[in-house]
């Protein structure tokens, strides 16, 4: 699990589906299983609270994502200014749930890129866009691009060269650098 403070009332947690495992919860546990997930998030506020030094009150606006490959991002805002609460010890957790079908996977080096779009080509993929930002190369692939191919192999494939990474690709479209835009497979394997 890894936390980031964002701002003096919000933070974010990051858990990859290992981490999920280590708790004893699935991917699927996250839409079905109740209690078991209330008992997660309470774990994880517990651990937040402590590791950034943060007093968790009132009420806070949890927003889970759940991303394709990498796991899961939770964006915690503590909103005092929603409602007055007569008692301050009591903490109520609105919670939002997302799914992200993209895949998104950062790489250090270029050849990586290049290895990685080879494979894909030989399974029939050229879609995909490829970004550089902050010295890191990324490259997106979305739902509709892998459709009627096998999820997991893809997964594999990219996880072989690259990193999951919990860049949202709205992040990658405002501060990144465009390489590839829509048919990066297709580009780099002709060019390289």
């Amino acid at each position: 699990m890894r936390l980031e403070r964002l701002s003096t009332n919000q933070f974010k947690i990051f858990l990859t589906f290992d981490d999920l495992i280590e708790r004893g919860l699935t991917k699927e546990d996250l839409w079905h299983d109740l209690p078991r997930v209330h008992q997660l998030f309470h774990d994880m506020m517990y651990e937040a609270s402590d590791e950034l030094g943060i007093e968790l009150e009132g009420v806070l606006l949890v927003q889970v994502h759940l991303l394709q490959a990498q796991g899961m991002l939770v964006i915690v805002t503590q909103n005092d200014q929603i409602e007055e609460l007569e008692d301050d010890e009591y903490v109520e957790m609105k919670v939002t749930l997302d799914e992200s079908r993209e895949l998104i996977f950062s790489f250090t080096d270029f050849e990586n890129i290049i290895q990685v779009c080879t494979h894909l080509n030989d399974i029939g993929i050229n879609g995909g866009s490829v970004y550089h930002m902050n010295g890191t190369y990324y490259m997106q692939i979305n739902d509709e691009e892998v459709d009627g191919y096998n999820r997991e192999r893809i997964i594999a494939i990219m996880s072989e060269f690259s990193s999951a990474s919990i860049i949202t690709s709205y992040r990658l479209k405002e501060y990144g650098k465009i390489i590839a835009n829509g048919n990066a497979v297709k580009q780099i394997t002709t060019y390289f």
